[in-house]
């Protein structure tokens, strides 16, 4: 089994930069899963990694040894003490990192369910809504140019593993996939133009539909707005006037998801 003994390998310098830079993981087609968790989910997805970067530390506990044995010896390399932990984002560095390609996502579909996001910039709700999506069973994730890299470390931690039981597909012009799109578009909004609430009756979420998702302080731009089918707006008691964008779409798809199971 390999092992590297410094910092400056050229391996672990290749690491730091899919870690630092958004344009050097799209230059390079790949990014790096720090931890376990991340690296089991890519595992459970069927996928097989580049290389792992084992800490010698980590070697002989079980977690570790449980993953080892679902990979063929020559993608695992030990890494002596230290040199992981400096160029980790994480509090605790001496953890599993693993260097994995960005999966093909594919042609953007012109039917069916999926998820749009205009600049949408905070990793934390980028997460959380790609693990809403997969919960719900929506499977196409549509991100416009102005998001935060879906595949930078902090989203991944976020996602915890969901990035890869979804088609993502990155820096989307969004008035060119409106113009393609032949389904319904709902886009969350507090406006009363072509305004459904998101509980009313007359809302039938059983149809294959679009929900576009906007920035957390601007809401969706006017111009997407405008070319939605309608917008929905979630109801609240008191004086919150807003829900933060995650937590806006969660509520969205799992009210979807529950008319489709109930028949309502």
């Amino acid at each position: 089994m390999k092992t590297i003994t410094s910092v400056h390998n050229e391996q672990l310098k290749l690491l730091a930069k899919l870690i630092q830079s958004a344009k050097y993981r799209r230059e390079h087609h790949a990014t790096v899963l720090e931890g376990t968790h991340l690296l089991d989910a890519y595992l459970n997805a069927n996928l097989l990694p580049k290389q792992v970067f084992i800490p010698t530390q980590q070697f002989h506990k079980t977690e570790t040894q449980n993953i080892l044995r679902r990979l063929p010896e020559h993608h695992i390399t030990l890494v002596e003490q230290g040199a992981l932990e400096k160029i980790s984002q994480l509090i605790n560095g001496e953890e599993i990192m693993t260097w994995v390609n960005l999966p093909d996502s594919g042609s953007l579909k012109t039917a069916g369910d999926c998820i749009v996001l205009e600049n949408v910039q905070d990793s934390g709700n980028i997460g959380t809504i790609l693990r809403s999506a997969a919960a719900a069973g929506v499977s196409e994730i549509v991100l416009g140019k102005g998001c935060a890299d879906v595949w930078s470390p902090k989203v991944l931690r976020s996602g915890m593993g969901a990035h890869f039981l979804l088609n993502v597909h990155e820096r989307v012009d969004l008035a060119a996939w409106r113009e393609q799109y032949q389904g319904r578009v709902l886009a969350t909004a507090l406006s009363e133009s072509k305004h459904f609430s998101l509980y009313d009756k007359d809302l039938d979420l059983r149809e294959a539909t679009a929900w576009v998702f906007g920035n957390e302080g601007a809401g969706v731009s006017p111009e997407l707005l405008a070319k939605a089918s309608a917008s929905v707006k979630i109801p609240m008691v008191g004086a919150t006037e807003s829900l933060n964008v995650a937590m806006a779409a969660t509520v969205c798809l799992f009210e979807q998801m529950r008319q489709r199971l109930s028949g309502d």
